[in-house]
């Protein structure tokens, strides 16, 4: 992935991440395409503490 991460299919909607040995599991929306606030406050926090500054 661009960042540097590994991506690994998990069951259902879950998407796991691997990114400077940070691990992280996610869940796709569904059914909506639009995820929520608390989900994108987690995926920052993952990026943060994987060493990605904004």
């Amino acid at each position: 992935m661009a960042l540097g991460a590994e991506r690994f299919e998990g069951n259902g909607s879950r998407v796991r991440f691997l990114l400077n040995g940070i691990k992280a599991t996610f869940h796709r929306p569904h059914p909506q395409k639009e995820t929520d606030k608390g989900a994108v406050k987690s995926v920052r926090r993952f990026l943060e503490e994987g060493g990605i500054r904004p």
